[in-house]
């Protein structure tokens, strides 16, 4: 079996709608999360944005019910087969990471490339982070088709 070297892994993939599977530092949780890939051109940007779903459907829509409803982007095992649940996903919040960062976690074991999913959810996720009022204009704009 050939050995994919992890930086031509990442480099040559990824594009909208790619998915991976690791644990975010940052989150209180020491569990792994699923993060999409929301950027028009990723494998041309220095920052890649990504989401993260949630299985906690009543949580998340709890906590964000001031938001406008278009920033909360339903995704069911459906429309997405590595989903065992429906999932939402918080467009209020975006995790921002290089290309060597990711490239870093998958070297060390640390992240599963998953299954991509379909453009168009990726734009329905890109327009709630557009109707988001708690995103900045700079991700904003860099994510504006």
């Amino acid at each position: 079996m050939v050995r994919i070297p992890p930086e031509v892994r990442i480099k040559a993939s990824i594009r909208p709608g790619s998915v991976y599977y690791f644990h975010e530092e940052t989150f209180r949780s020491q569990d792994p999360h699923y993060f999409i890939v929301v950027n028009v051109n990723p494998a041309d940007d220095a920052v890649i944005f990504l989401v993260c779903p949630s299985s906690q459907t009543a949580k998340v829509l709890r906590r964000r019910r001031s938001c406008p409803v278009e920033t909360l982007v339903h995704i069911s095992p459906a429309q997405y087969p590595d989903f065992r649940v429906e999932s939402v996903v918080d467009c209020n919040y975006v995790l921002e990471k290089s290309i060597n960062q990711l490239v870093e976690k998958l070297a060390q074991g640390k992240l599963k490339v998953k299954t991509e999913i379909d453009v168009s959810l990726v734009r329905r996720l890109r327009r709630g982070i557009l109707s988001s009022p708690l995103i900045e204009g700079r991700v904003k704009a860099a994510l504006g088709e």
